[in-house]
């Protein structure tokens, strides 16, 4: 298997994210229906490959790369891959717990953790803004930097 690139084109998570509206939106019309239920399964499935092997590897990416991209041309900027993985993991939980609310019967769980990833979905389509990208460079901030020791010889 190939390494990932560190630098992925930032329309590709965009792009991704318009999909995610939309499968969110109809989860959120059509659950607890077991076809908003299917959907909501579909969508865990995407959101855990693109956080276990990384955005680019995702069915999305693929079809970014393959159909829309060479109709786009050249990004004029690169982004680091880390932070949309991260993205990726924080909407797994997301609908995860959106997941497990509709099949335990907690209906308004569902809803609000479907309607929390929805958001942060809308947010990166509509305004190029990845609030899960945005929480892992606070993260990062935040996180004690290693310090160096330097030792002398007595």
């Amino acid at each position: 298997m190939s390494t990932l690139p560190t630098q992925i084109d930032p329309r590709g998570p965009q792009f991704a994210a318009a999909i995610t509206v939309v499968v969110l939106a109809a989860v959120l019309l059509l659950a607890p229906h077991p076809a908003g239920v299917a959907l909501l399964v579909g969508q865990t499935v995407l959101f855990a490959l693109g956080a276990a092997l990384g955005v680019q590897r995702t069915p999305h990416a693929w079809v970014f790369r393959t159909l829309v991209r060479p109709r786009l041309g050249a990004p004029t900027d690169l982004e680091d891959a880390a932070p949309p993985r991260f993205a990726q993991a924080v909407g797994l939980a997301f609908v995860a717990v959106g997941l497990l609310g509709y099949l335990t019967g907690a209906t308004v769980l569902g809803a609000v953790a479907v309607g929390f990833a929805l958001a942060a979905a809308l947010l990166n389509a509509a305004f190029a803004f990845c609030l899960g990208c945005e929480v892992y460079l606070l993260l990062k901030r935040l996180a004690p930097t290693p310090r160096t020791t330097t030792s002398s010889a007595i």
